[in-house]
């Protein structure tokens, strides 16, 4: 019967042509969990269109010139369950959160003041943490260079993202990057080209630089030994931007370094390829 046969040709045509296949972008940056990230196709446009989680803008690109994705980091407070992303046209995308375990880190200070600090220096760390969350509120309008980061040292991976981090044996905030144990000295390369837009010497961070890579997309680096940037400054990829060191909250000489995503810490791990379930 003609009708038979029309409808098994296209259910054949179904299978052979599948949905769009996944982008490289996608495949690298799609680990939706608590400190993760979600890529989240969007609907079609000729021009880039706009998209926002939890009220900020996210970053959006054109992945592999077929579709436009969105890129956005998940909060490590974030329950496992149904998230929702918002398009500039009103619409809701939904997205499954799953869950991750993130072990314990107990370290132990010589200095209680790096633990449980005086009213003078509770002073200063909020002036300081008030200059750094501007910092990372930055959305700029340029595109990043790469989304497959550089390391920005050669050395060990030292301490995880998200170890629930215990100081002389009290709990404190979740760690927030990656470290990288190195000597002191090392030079610290952009993992991706950017603007410097914050430098400066902080009572927990030490010497710190944080460059904007585009879109809501920053790296901060800390501990440094010697910062070898100025605010301003556009940094190359691969470009030298200070020296490893153990200054601040620091038992030795490492990089700590943070990725932040619409203005969310985010596992710096996925973004060289070496993210771990």
């Amino acid at each position: 019967m003609p009708f038979k046969r029309l409808f098994i040709l296209l259910c054949l045509a179904a299978f052979s042509f599948p949905a769009q296949a996944e982008g490289f972008i996608t495949r690298l940056l799609n680990k939706p969990v608590p400190g993760g990230v979600v890529v989240v196709a969007l609907p079609e446009q000729a021009d880039a269109p706009a998209a926002q989680y939890r009220d900020q803008p996210l970053l959006v690109i054109r992945e592999d010139g077929e579709r436009w994705i969105a890129i956005a980091g998940i909060p490590l407070t974030v329950k496992p369950g149904t998230e929702y992303i918002e398009t500039d046209n009103g619409q809701r995308i939904a997205f499954k959160v799953t869950d991750r375990k993130y072990p314990e880190q107990h370290i132990k200070l010589k200095n209680q003041q790096h633990v449980t600090p005086n009213p003078e220096h509770l002073k200063r760390i909020q002036r300081e943490l008030d200059e750094q969350i501007t910092a990372y509120k930055r959305f700029s309008a340029r595109q990043p260079s790469n989304l497959l980061f550089d390391r920005p040292v050669e050395g060990r991976l030292s301490s995880a993202f998200g170890l629930r981090r215990f100081f002389n044996g009290e709990e404190r905030n979740p760690h927030s990057g990656l470290d990288f144990a190195a000597p002191t000295g090392t030079s610290i390369k952009a993992p991706a080209a950017g603007q410097v837009i914050l430098t400066g010497d902080y009572f927990f961070n030490g010497k710190t630089v944080f460059v904007d890579h585009g879109q809501g997309l920053i790296s901060m680096f800390c501990h440094l030994s010697a910062i070898d940037v100025k605010v301003g400054d556009e940094v190359a990829r691969g470009e030298h931007v200070g020296k490893v060191g153990a200054t601040g909250r620091a038992t030795g000489p490492h990089l700590h370094w943070n990725v932040s995503l619409n203005n969310t810490r985010v596992d710096p791990s996925i973004f060289i390829g070496a993210f771990m379930p």
